[in-house]
């Protein structure tokens, strides 16, 4: 979506700019929002006043940005394009009371009966903090926690905490969530990892040597689409495949961030005071703050010259599957994924092709589970879902029958929330 931004015009300050370097103004952030929420509602004939619920703010471009400021700047531009499509401003922020939500809505909420402190699907953010003062773009992993939460309910998974939940977008975010005690006062899970960095900027960068894509804003998925052949090579081919993934592996660097970076994988960060509030900072870069994206396009360019597409798809999909098999492996590293976890990808950089189908024998060859199928959940728009639930949490939509919020196997935790709002 940010690739359709349009130029920022004379006069307007330029505040960021995307990962592939579209320049950003608040106007145009405005005008792109306030058109898409208008054109969405024409196209499905609702209208704004009457059938919308709630609008949630959030966005990954801010992985791109320099400091906290900017992403203000950029969250502000949000909510102005939806005052100018209309949406008032009641309709993006939690309710004070029951009776100032839609009378539609009020019954099925628990806004009299509980509290929002701040927690989605079950989950706080970092001790003392937003998040956003450890990793810019904290807002969006919260999202996609909250989304793969929201899909796996149409799976038989289990899909609550404690959970790892990684997002394969073109850059990477996700989080971590603790294991809660039943005998704990509070009943919601802590976030005691983030992942930052880049995630789909990898494979495209491999895709834009083939020559086929735009050299700044094409992406794999403009190749490949969401399908990729199952159709695998043998003997000498697939030689050839595994040694361009390992050509590729050794310019992929993932692991716990350093605390002295500022950088990791573009994405701004402060990996001291993630660690002294007891976070995980999980981070998967290109060389240095993204330094090897030419190395990258050199590589694919000499798949697609030496090779053409078929291999390239391979080379692609064993890339990512092994960027989210490395992310998982450090976080098993440091403790974080107990044997009653769940773990979800979303991102077309893990949920196209064949990603998922070698990611789940990848944690079945690790053993971390007795049962992986059981574990592992994909879902697709993750951001879109997370934001609907965030909706659904702001206005305290519970579902005590069928949970989000606990942990894996045990009741909701409905009860000891309104125990705590008394």
């Amino acid at each position: 979506m940010s690739r359709d931004i349009r130029p920022p015009k004379p006069g307007e300050e330029i505040f960021g700019e995307t990962i592939d370097g579209t320049e950003i103004t608040r106007q145009s952030v405005t005008e792109l929002v306030r058109d898409i929420i208008i054109e969405c509602h024409r196209e499905v004939h609702l209208d704004i006043n009457c059938d919308l619920d709630f609008v949630v703010r959030s966005t990954g471009v801010v992985a791109e940005m320099e400091s906290p400021d900017q992403v203000g700047d950029f969250v502000i531009a949000l909510a102005n394009g939806c005052l100018i499509a209309g949406v008032p401003p009641r309709k993006m922020t939690p309710p004070m009371a029951k009776e100032n939500l839609s009378k539609k809505l009020q019954p099925f909420s628990f806004t009299d009966k509980v509290v929002f402190v701040g927690a989605v699907a079950g989950v706080l953010p970092p001790l003392g903090s937003t998040g956003v003062e450890m990793v810019a773009n904290e807002m969006e992993g919260e999202l996609a926690m909250a989304g793969i939460k929201e899909g796996a309910k149409w799976t038989p998974v289990d899909f609550r905490n404690p959970c790892i939940t990684i997002d394969f977008g073109t850059t990477l975010d996700g989080r971590i969530t603790s294991d809660v005690p039943k005998d704990a006062v509070n009943p919601f899970a802590k976030t005691i990892g983030n992942f930052c960095g880049l995630a789909g900027a990898i494979p495209d960068a491999i895709v834009r040597g083939s020559g086929l894509v735009d050299p700044r804003t094409g992406c794999a998925l403009d190749v490949f689409g969401e399908a990729s052949s199952r159709g695998l090579f043998r003997g000498r081919e697939s030689a050839v495949v595994g040694d361009y993934v390992e050509r590729c592996r050794k310019h992929i660097d993932i692991r716990v961030v350093p605390p002295e970076r500022r950088r990791f994988g573009r994405v701004p960060v402060y990996a001291d005071i993630a660690a002294k509030s007891g976070v995980f900072l999980i981070g998967c870069d290109c060389g240095e703050n993204g330094g090897d994206i030419p190395k990258l396009v050199e590589i694919g360019a000499e798949i697609y010259r030496n090779h053409g597409l078929p291999v390239m798809n391979l080379v692609v999909d064993r890339v990512c599957a092994d960027m989210a098999l490395r992310l998982v492996d450090v976080a098993v590293q440091a403790n974080l994924v107990p044997p009653n976890s769940s773990i979800g990808f979303t991102g077309r950089a893990a949920i196209s092709g064949n990603k998922p189908y070698l990611i789940v024998d990848g944690i079945a060859e690790r053993g971390i589970y007795d049962d992986p199928i059981d574990h592992l959940v994909f879902v697709d728009d993750g951001l879109g879902r997370g934001a609907a639930l965030m909706g659904r949490c702001m206005c305290s939509l519970g579902k005590p029958r069928n949970p989000l919020g606990g942990v894996r196997g045990g009741p909701c935790i409905m009860k000891r929330r309104m125990k705590i709002g008394k």
